[in-house]
């Protein structure tokens, strides 16, 4: 199995007396896009700054495509890329120009770097503005430009610290479509971290939930709906024809069914400690309704996202 392309071991931020990362351990495999999650205060921009080799560690180490952050810091950012929060632009040059700089504080050969910019402009739907200056720019295109900036230099991974932060919902979903496509051509590894958190749920195949500078959960969004109700209990969401009171009562007389909720008309979430789908689908039946829907209730992200934030 090949090196994950990100990887810490008890990585460690002080602030004085203040641990913003406090002995991290994560991992990103390659080509994966992970969502990187926590409240404010919880670590997760020193974590990206670590990572790019940007702000030494107190303590530990991390790898970022086989480097490391301490030691290999300069090869790190040949093959990573960051756009930060409320990244800066020059926005008395046009977007060509914060290209063409970028480009240069990179080394990267003059006709190879127009080339790319012009294949870039492209990619992003931002050509006929190539030559305005930046300062004219709304929000959404200037986050547009910061991924031209973060995709000049053809890196392997990309952190996005909040990159849809302030969009509209139209800019957002262009985002949120640019960054999937980019993870599906050219096998981009993404870390991003957002408080948009449909928007994680939407773009991202696994997140990384960080809590007081640890890692508290590293799953699937799939995996972690699924066992949002523990891992001995089950959640079936039904839809039926009718929904009867003495329906109701005969779900909760199965043994192994600890509750059953009526969430509208004809729809039932059943809650059971043991697998009874097909005790239940048969009671249903018996009881002259027809089951039209049958599948595991969904939790959405932030569900559970706030289970891990309910007692701060």
């Amino acid at each position: 199995m090949s090196e994950p392309m990100i990887k810490t071991n008890q990585l460690t931020k002080h602030y004085g007396e203040i641990k913003a990362v406090d002995q991290l351990d994560l991992t990103v495999n390659e080509g994966e896009v992970v969502g990187f999650l926590g409240p404010n205060g919880s670590g997760k921009t020193t974590t990206l700054l670590m990572l790019m080799g940007l702000s030494l560690p107190t303590s530990g180490t991390a790898s970022v495509g086989g480097y490391s952050v301490i030691e290999q810091s300069k090869n790190v950012r040949q093959i990573a890329a960051m756009l930060p929060e409320g990244a800066g632009y020059y926005d008395d040059l046009t977007a060509r120009q914060n290209l063409r700089y970028i480009g240069e504080l990179n080394e990267i050969p003059r006709d190879e770097l127009e080339t790319r910019i012009d294949e870039l402009f492209d990619m992003v739907s931002l050509k006929k503005w190539a030559d305005t200056k930046v300062g004219k720019f709304s929000r959404g295109m200037k986050q547009r430009l910061g991924i031209m900036e973060v995709l000049v230099k053809k890196p392997k991974i990309a952190f996005f610290d909040e990159p849809t932060l302030g969009l509209d919902p139209k800019a957002t979903k262009e985002l949120r479509d640019l960054l999937i496509r980019l993870n599906k051509d050219y096998n981009l590894t993404i870390m991003m971290s957002s408080h948009l958190l449909y928007e994680i749920q939407q773009t991202c195949q696994r997140v990384l939930i960080i809590r007081k500078g640890q890692l508290v959960v590293s799953d699937s969004i799939a995996n972690l709906s699924n066992h949002f109700d523990g891992k001995d209990r089950t959640s079936i969401e039904f839809e039926l024809t009718k929904v009867s009171s003495d329906l109701i009562q005969k779900l909760k007389d199965i043994d192994g069914v600890t509750s059953v909720d009526k969430e509208s008309k004809n729809k039932l979430f059943v809650q059971t400690n043991i697998d009874k789908s097909q005790e239940i689908s048969e009671a249903i039946t018996k009881s002259g309704s027809t089951i039209l829907l049958m599948k595991p209730k969904e939790h959405s992200l932030e569900e559970i996202f706030l289970n891990y934030y309910e007692d701060d």
